[in-house]
Order: structure tokens, then C-alpha cells, then sequence
């Protein structure tokens, strides 16, 4: 867990998820309570991710991220900035269709340095299960590739 690293910062509403190192499922259960706290956020107006310094990001993660992404165009009715400078997790990005999701952004996010970490939050198998599965149906419902990759996962996961 030492190479990952999750920080969020806010500001009147407008809030910064930064994803560090690789960034795997064990964070699932984290990134949904940050997620639960932003939009329990009266202010709330806004939401960018930042993973420039990302070296992974897994299915999950990848997954929880199109949710964010979603409530926050149901809410606000806008794509959040996501801003990358990594070529392979680019090319991962637009394999999974994030730019329907997402404005796609080169570089770092400017104008935030300092983020407190979002530390891993203690749950049971079945917690974590229910999250993986919530997340790889989120990313199945985005496109046909995304279906038949991601499809006997969910179905194995589920028959658990």
C-alpha cells in the first residue's frame, strides 16, 4: 500500500481528488466515502481528478472514477476534468471510453499543491465485493468493450 497514495482537497464546493502511485480496489471503499462527502456537500459545485502522478490505476478504480464522474453530470450537468500525463494510463483512459465521461486533460492540475490524504477505510469482504461489482457494471454500461471484458468477472463475483 506505501506506493499509493489518495488526497482529496476543497475549497467552497469545488473539490480535488488526487490519485497517486498505483491505486488499486483496497481504496474502493475510501473513494466512495470521499465520493458520499462531496455530494452530501451542500456547495458542492465542482470536482477535478488529478492522476499525473498515477503509474496505475486498476479496473476498480477506473470504475468508481466513471461513478464520480456520472453523479457529478446528473448533478451539475458536467463532465469533471480529469488531468493526465502518463501515455499508458492516456491510452487506458480512452480505451474505456472515459472521454464521454470525462474532459480529458493533459498536464497536472494547477493552483493546488497540498491535499490531505484520504486514508483506507476499514471494511468487510462483502463491502469491498459489492464495490467491485458496483464498479465493473458501472464500466460495462459504458460501452460494448467494456461489457464483454468486465462480464465474467461480475458474473463470478456475483455467484460468490
Amino acid at each position: 500500500m506505501s506506493d499509493c497514495r489518495i488526497g482529496g482537497a476543497s475549497n467552497d464546493g469545488a473539490y480535488l481528488l488526487r490519485l497517486e502511485g498505483d491505486v488499486r480496489l483496497t481504496m474502493c471503499t475510501a473513494l466512495d466515502e470521499y465520493f458520499d462527502r462531496i455530494f452530501s456537500d451542500p456547495t458542492f459545485s465542482s470536482v477535478a481528478i488529478d492522476v499525473t502522478d498515477a503509474t496505475g490505476l486498476d479496473s476498480t478504480v477506473l470504475g468508481m472514477l466513471a461513478k464520480l464522474a456520472i453523479r457529478t453530470k446528473e448533478g451539475l450537468g458536467v463532465k469533471p476534468p480529469l488531468y493526465s500525463c502518463n501515455q499508458g494510463i492516456d491510452r487506458l483512459l480512452n480505451t474505456m471510453g472515459f472521454s464521454q465521461l470525462f474532459e480529458l486533460r493533459s498536464g497536472g492540475c494547477e493552483g493546488i499543491d497540498q491535499t490531505l490524504d484520504i486514508p483506507v477505510a476499514a471494511a468487510t469482504e462483502e463491502k469491498v465485493r459489492e464495490k467491485i461489482i458496483e464498479a465493473h457494471r458501472t464500466l460495462m454500461s459504458m460501452s460494448k468493450e467494456n461489457k464483454a471484458a468486465f462480464e465474467d468477472l461480475v458474473k463470478t463475483l456475483e455467484s460468490n
